[in-house]
């Protein structure tokens, strides 16, 4: 229980990923990758239980194997958002608050689910993510970094790959990170059960297919996005070359889960 809620923390991991095939299945420091995801999510306080959700058996099997707790979903998910929707919608939640920690990302610590959840018992918010301060001009361009404008209640306006907001008189990247004006979107969710339900029965939107950003149907339809501030950074295991990276800084500098790079 974290602020007079409960929360169930789900981790969904899928078989197939485009950049990565059955990335969920590999190791990482000699131990399966969702075997680290796990035991970073154990070291939060506040988590009344942790659950993955998953689209092959041979996960589950992973899974049990290093006495994780599972359930399969249907393999035509396309993203974790939709995973947490179907557990929803099969009943499965019995908690106030859901957090979506995705499992590529064994290194994310306890401090950035706090931000996260630090008002998660206003009775108005009903979804949550987190943003970072941009301090290396060439992320602004960076359309892999995703970008959030919130207004100045803290709720999302716009989320984008583009420059946001688009400073019409300055282009320098190295003048415009002085400004203190971007913020990178850390794709790390919590939702209420009456939020999950909305995304259950929203439409498309252009926007999302516009720029591949599924926050962008969210805020199509209605749904007020809460966003906080946090100083750490998330990893993410994408592709090949960041396992390399992600086991070197393990080798290297003892990175444990629920430590920060």
């Amino acid at each position: 229980m974290l602020n007079n809620k409960t929360v169930t923390c789900i981790i969904p991991a899928r078989l197939q990923s485009t950049r990565f095939p059955r990335k969920m299945l590999t190791t990482l420091a000699g131990r399966p990758l969702l075997s680290w995801v796990w035991d970073a999510a154990n070291t939060v306080q506040g988590f009344d239980e942790i659950i993955f959700a998953v689209d092959d058996q041979e996960i589950g099997n992973v899974i049990a194997d290093f006495g994780g707790r599972y359930v399969l979903t249907s393999p035509e998910c396309k993203t974790g958002t939709d995973r947490l929707v179907e557990l929803y919608n099969r009943n499965l939640l019995k908690t106030d608050i859901i957090v979506n920690w995705q499992g590529d990302e064994p290194f994310i610590i306890p401090e950035m689910i706090y931000s996260l959840l630090q008002t998660c018992n206003n009775p108005h918010e009903e979804m949550w993510t987190l943003k970072k301060q941009i301090l290396k001009p060439e992320q602004i361009f960076a359309p892999n970094n995703a970008k959030v404008v919130c207004d100045a209640q803290g709720y999302a306006l716009y989320f984008s790959r583009a420059p946001i907001p688009f400073f019409r008189d300055e282009q320098d990247p190295a003048v415009l990170v002085k400004t203190g004006a971007f913020f990178k979107h850390v794709g790390l969710y919590a939702f209420t059960k009456p939020a999950l339900h909305k995304i259950s029965v929203m439409g498309d939107s252009v926007a999302e297919d516009a720029e591949k950003l599924e926050m962008l149907r969210w805020l199509d339809y209605g749904l007020r996005v809460r966003v906080h501030e946090t100083n750490h950074e998330v990893f993410g295991i994408d592709t090949p070359s960041d396992l390399a990276m992600a086991e070197e800084r393990v080798f290297t500098t003892k990175q444990m889960p629920g430590s920060q790079f």
